[in-house]
């Protein structure tokens, strides 16, 4: 990693995975704030775009106190912010946090895939493979959408397990806050996505030959960390003479 990770700026906003609200579905805020969360999710509200409660309210079918309500609680983690005489808006993130978040994704990943590695049986593994199999197939016709989302599912079957609740919520968050913005790390660099399924296949090989969990940490943190060199190197080519991690 190198200074180019905490430079430029306007990236994508970097938004968590929402369901789409069910009908009867907890309070009518709680209803409200998962359908702007999904919006964000699927960049139906991309950065920048303007929360209108009124439009949202009729939208619903509900007054605008739910959905202020809403709006508040996604401000509160950082999705949505309030800019004077504008109103709430969907946030723009610069490029310097989408790489201090994918640092850390990487270190704490690492370790909850480490900590897994023990409680992963035969099905598991065979079932993350089977996932990577249809990323690969993927390969030849490219789907962004479709790839990063089989991504997800891989490695939530690897971590998900972690005996360390703490160390799970993080991976958690840290996979909600890239939800936005790992379809575009894959669109943007397509040519990762292949480099991606090999290192999915090495790491499933680690911890089947059960491999000292150091390894298979450093194996899935460096997996997060050559995203992110990827991301930066086709995004600033001048900066990326240096070999990548």
């Amino acid at each position: 990693m190198t200074d180019r990770l905490l430079s430029a700026h306007s990236a994508l906003r970097l938004a968590p995975l929402a369901q789409e609200p069910t009908q009867g579905a907890g309070s009518k805020s709680e209803q409200a704030y998962a359908w702007i969360r999904a919006r964000i999710a699927s960049h139906a509200f991309g950065p920048g775009f303007r929360l209108v409660l009124g439009t949202i309210a009729d939208e619903l079918g509900m007054s605008v106190v739910p959905v202020r309500e809403a709006i508040r609680r996604l401000e509160a983690e950082g999705l949505v912010t309030f800019e004077r005489n504008v109103g709430a808006r969907v946030t723009l993130v610069d490029e310097s946090e989408y790489a201090h978040t994918m640092q850390t994704l990487g270190l704490v990943e690492g370790a909850a895939t480490a900590l897994s590695a023990p409680l992963l049986d035969e099905t598991a593994l065979d079932a993350a493979l089977e996932i990577n199999d249809r990323m690969a197939r993927l390969l030849d016709s490219f789907d962004a959408h479709r790839f990063t989302e089989l991504n997800r599912q891989f490695h939530s079957v690897l971590y998900e397990p972690c005996p360390n609740p703490h160390i799970l919520d993080l991976v958690q968050r840290g996979w909600a806050r890239l939800s936005g913005i790992r379809e575009s790390t894959f669109a943007f660099v397509p040519g990762r996505a292949e480099h991606s399924v090999e290192e999915h296949t090495q790491i499933v090989d680690l911890i089947r030959s059960g491999a000292d969990p150091l390894e298979i940490e450093l194996a899935a943190r460096n997996h997060r960390w050559r995203t992110l060199d990827a991301f930066l190197a086709a995004r600033h080519p001048e900066s990326a003479a240096e070999p990548l991690s």
